[in-house]
């Protein structure tokens, strides 16, 4: 089956190197996602053990479509309505893309659900209900050059949710993001780890349980496991294969998080409890500046504010400097990664990065930094 990872922005080629790990083949990076292929063994694992993409999406049909008309048309018949959508079910329509006669995402959409609850009351004589956070089948549609590509959303809900993130602080990392970044910088769980500005601790959490290869997505629904093709052999046996892979008795190194703010910290160590991992993060609380490293060398990572949504640059910039300072005397020897949306603050650091990747952090172009610290 073909299908499409929906991914953030920087991270195609890693996405498409975990897709492949975990068995998809054809893979091939696209501009925020990467296309594959997969039978649904595979596909039911990338649901539960892929760490960097948004969505999965099944495609099951394409039509010519440049007008409205074709798209209505279209819609009725890609797909056998009467197995896939009962009155008795609720949908969601997504829409990316545009094509002639198309520009406007939700009023495509709207088409989309006219045309099923017209062939729905054609058959039974009643329509389904719109519900938008927690559909039994979540549609997508993608238009393009003339074109209409019809899948499914076999998560409903974005799978950078873990579920352990109940407490976050207020310009959270998202959870795939946090784990695509960490595998950028290499680290491989045999040297500490350490975050000067942990926030909601989510870098530190997202390296520990890829370490532990714990899936991320166990023990949460899938809007998958209502299709009309859904085969619960095989959901359970991948499921059994995902809980298999978990390493309990893997030896971490050091993980440490600090956090100026005791509340955030308090937050952030309520979240390591949540994700099964206190224990094996330890979060401090107060400034990195009158902190002790471990024994190294390590990596250093750091999200740390650079004004867009919180804090002032004048005042982050003795942020950056004071952090600067702290690798240089603290960190010989280790490196450092830093996520930035700021060039002129991270000048502030008087360190010469290494290697920059361009990354997009809630629509903020970022830029992956690594610092070799001397």
């Amino acid at each position: 089956m073909p299908g499409v990872a929906v991914l953030p922005q920087g991270l195609e080629e890693a996405g498409s190197i975990e897709l492949e790990r975990l068995g998809a083949g054809s893979v091939r990076p696209l501009r925020r996602a990467a296309a594959f292929e997969a039978d649904m063994a595979c596909l039911y694992r990338l649901h539960l053990q892929a760490r960097l993409p948004f969505r999965l999406l099944r495609e099951m049909g394409r039509f010519p479509c440049c007008s409205r008309d074709e798209l209505y048309d279209g819609i009725q018949h890609c797909l056998d309505w009467e197995r896939w959508l009962h009155p008795s079910q609720t949908f969601r329509v997504d829409v990316t893309g545009i094509t002639p006669g198309l520009n406007h995402s939700h009023y495509s959409a709207l088409q989309v659900k006219n045309a099923l609850v017209d062939r729905q009351r054609d058959i039974w004589g009643k329509r389904s209900s719109i519900d938008l956070d927690a559909p039994d089948l979540a549609l997508h549609l993608h238009l393009a050059r003339g074109e209409a590509v019809l899948s499914l959303d076999g998560s409903g809900g974005s799978l950078h949710r873990r579920g352990y993130r109940a407490a976050m602080g207020a310009a959270p990392l998202k959870e795939n993001l946090a784990a695509g970044l960490i595998q950028l910088t290499g680290w491989d769980g045999h040297e500490p780890l350490v975050d000067p500005c942990c926030g909601s601790a989510t870098l530190l959490i997202e390296a520990a349980s890829a370490a532990l290869e714990m899936a991320p997505g166990l023990n949460r629904p899938f809007a998958l496991e209502g299709w009309a093709d859904f085969n619960p052999d095989l959901w359970q046996r991948e499921q059994t294969r995902a809980r298999g892979r978990k390493r309990p008795d893997a030896e971490l190194p050091a993980l440490l998080g600090f956090e100026q703010d005791p509340d955030i910290a308090d937050q952030a160590r309520d979240n390591v409890r949540a994700a099964g991992l206190q224990g094996l993060i330890e979060i401090r609380s107060g400034s990195f500046e009158g902190q002790q490293l471990p024994p190294g060398p390590g990596v250093l990572v750091c999200n740390p504010p650079y004004g867009q949504r919180i804090g002032h640059e004048a005042d982050l910039e003795q942020l950056y400097g004071a952090l600067g300072r702290f690798a240089r005397s603290q960190a010989s020897g280790w490196q450092l990664w830093l996520l930035s949306g700021n060039a002129n603050l991270t000048g502030a650091l008087r360190m010469k990065a290494s290697r920059r990747i361009p990354v997009s952090n809630g629509g903020i172009d970022c830029r992956w930094l690594q610092y070799a610290i001397r």
